[in-house]
C-alpha cells in the first residue's frame, strides 16, 4: 500500500495546511445566524427604545455582548421578552428592575454603584494606584543602588 508523500513539502507545512483546511471547513459549513431580521415594533420610537434596552442588558452566556449583539439562545429568549414586556406597556424602571430581580446585577452592562458593587467599580482603580506604587518603589530602590559594582572584575584591570 503506497501512502502519499510530497518530497517538496515539509512536514509542518502539511500539518499547517491540514489545520487551515480543516478550519475553513469548519468556517464554510458552520449555519449563520441572524440576531434579529425583522424590527421588533412597527413604530420607530417603540423600537428605538427597544434597542436602547438591548444595549442595556448583558448577555449571561457570552458574559462580554449585550443581548442585541449575542446570537445565543438565551439572549434571544431575554429579547424576546424585553418585546413581552414592552408590549405589556411596562416602563424602562420596570423592565431593568424585573431583569434584575430575576438575573441579578450582572444582566446589567452598567452596574449600578451601590456597596456590594463598590469592588467592581474600583478594582480597575486600585490595579492602576498599585501598579504605580510598585513601580515607584522599584524605581525608588534601583536609584539607591550605586552606580558600580565593586565585584565587577573590569574595574580593577584600569
Amino acid at each position: 500500500m503506497k501512502t502519499f508523500q510530497c518530497a517538496s513539502m515539509r512536514p509542518w507545512m502539511v500539518c499547517l495546511t491540514a489545520c487551515l483546511m480543516i478550519v475553513g471547513m469548519t468556517l464554510a459549513l458552520s449555519p449563520a445566524y441572524a440576531i434579529d431580521e425583522a424590527p421588533a415594533f412597527q413604530d420607530p420610537a417603540l423600537q428605538a427604545r427597544y434597542e436602547r434596552l438591548a444595549r442595556e442588558l448583558r448577555c449571561l452566556v457570552c458574559r462580554s455582548e449585550t443581548i442585541a449583539d449575542s446570537n445565543a439562545p438565551l439572549a434571544t429568549d431575554l429579547r424576546r421578552q424585553l418585546r413581552e414586556l414592552m408590549a405589556a406597556g411596562q416602563s424602562d424602571l420596570q423592565i431593568l428592575q424585573y431583569m434584575t430581580d430575576r438575573y441579578g446585577d450582572y444582566v446589567l452592562y452598567k452596574p449600578p454603584l451601590v456597596p456590594r458593587t463598590w469592588l467592581l467599580w474600583g478594582a480597575p482603580f486600585l490595579l492602576l494606584f498599585g501598579g504605580a506604587a510598585a513601580a515607584v518603589a522599584v524605581i525608588v530602590r534601583k536609584s539607591r543602588l550605586p552606580d558600580t559594582d565593586p565585584s565587577d572584575p573590569g574595574l580593577g584591570a584600569s
